[in-house]
């Protein structure tokens, strides 16, 4: 039986798009990633590379048996996102590259829509798509850069209590139409399509991000470098992974939670430090300063929830200073993996 991964190539047919994927313990969602390949794959010469960051579950191992012609790239260790995607970036052979989810599968015709809109628009040098959960809800799509303001608006609430705000709700867009294509600063990496050339001229992701920030980063270089991100809404992604979230919801945190937490706040501290410079100092005094002033204003309630959020926010003021630690001010990317 042909494998179901293999799809036309020639040199004089060269590839249209090289597939990316990093999975790190995903096996069942991957697989359904790959099935949605094969569904969308059709009339296009795509290649499939996978970099599996050190899994326990078998991941590889599925599609050694399932895909052979997948690229597998192996890691002896989980080197987050942008240097598991260095990885298979530097073996890519596409006119096009597709950044894509393990937990995200392609809609129909959504492939073929990406390839043609860039065909279409050569100053696009990335771009996205519609990002949707299973049940279709709207996932944040297009963003703007991150700033000082407009990150205190998500922090205080202010941008969900004022979506419709093009103020408040600045950096998500939630103010846009959403059914509008738009050139925008940025797209989540759950999908993104990219041209070779924009790739070799503004570099791949910057390995002192281990998780979060890395395509905010890439997508600013791409703009620096004169090329356009574009966001097409007619290209849909079911996501299953939920948007990166910029403010804790939850009133108890699990260790797994602070972890991420603390990796939001490395990250976040290393891309103001490297972007805007002193600017990340006034990042670090905004957040603690937020987190304080929560925590005293729950501190003498004797309601639960508000003395669980009380402690949550002390909680926050310590993985901060931990952030500022770890990272010099961030100045410095610590060893990975986080």
């Amino acid at each position: 039986m042909a494998d179901p991964m293999t799809f036309p190539a020639s040199p004089e047919h060269p590839i249209d798009v090289s597939i990316v994927i990093v999975s790190f313990n995903t096996r069942e969602v991957l697989r359904e990633c790959l099935q949605s390949i094969e569904r969308e794959a059709g009339g296009l010469s795509v290649e499939v590379l996978i970099v599996d960051n050190h899994s326990s579950d078998g991941s590889p191992e599925m599609v050694e048996k399932d895909y052979p012609s997948v690229r597998l790239f192996r890691s002896d260790v989980n080197l987050g996102f942008g240097a598991a995607n260095n990885v298979a970036l530097a073996h890519t052979r596409g006119r096009y590259v597709v950044l894509l989810n393990s937990d995200a599968f392609l809609c129909p015709g959504s492939l073929h829509l990406a390839v043609a809109h860039m065909d279409a628009n050569p100053k696009a040098g990335l771009a996205g798509g519609r990002l949707v959960g299973r049940d279709h809800s709207w996932q944040p799509s297009a963003r703007m850069f991150p700033a000082l303001w407009s990150d205190a608006f998500v922090f205080t609430g202010l941008a969900g209590r004022f979506p419709k705000s093009r103020l408040f709700g600045h950096f998500d867009r939630t103010w846009a139409d959403q059914s509008v294509a738009s050139e925008v600063d940025w797209v989540p990496g759950a999908f993104s399509i990219l041209r070779a050339e924009t790739l070799a001229q503004a570099g791949f992701f910057d390995p002192v991000f281990f998780l979060y920030s890395e395509e905010v980063d890439l997508c600013r270089r791409i703009k620096q470098a004169g090329w356009q991100i574009w966001y097409w809404p007619d290209i849909v992604i079911i996501h299953i992974g939920g948007e990166s979230s910029r403010q804790v919801k939850t009133l108890e945190m699990s260790s797994t939670g602070a972890q991420l937490i603390l990796w939001r706040m490395r990250s976040t501290l290393l891309y103001y430090r490297k972007h805007h410079g002193s600017a990340a100092w006034f990042a670090k005094a905004q957040e603690t300063t937020l987190y304080r002033l929560t925590a005293l204003r729950n501190a003498f309630s004797k309601d639960p929830r508000r003395i669980a959020r009380a402690r949550e926010s002390r909680n926050l003021v310590t993985l901060m200073r931990q952030a500022w630690n770890d990272t010099s001010g961030g100045r410095i990317s610590p060893p990975r993996p986080w």
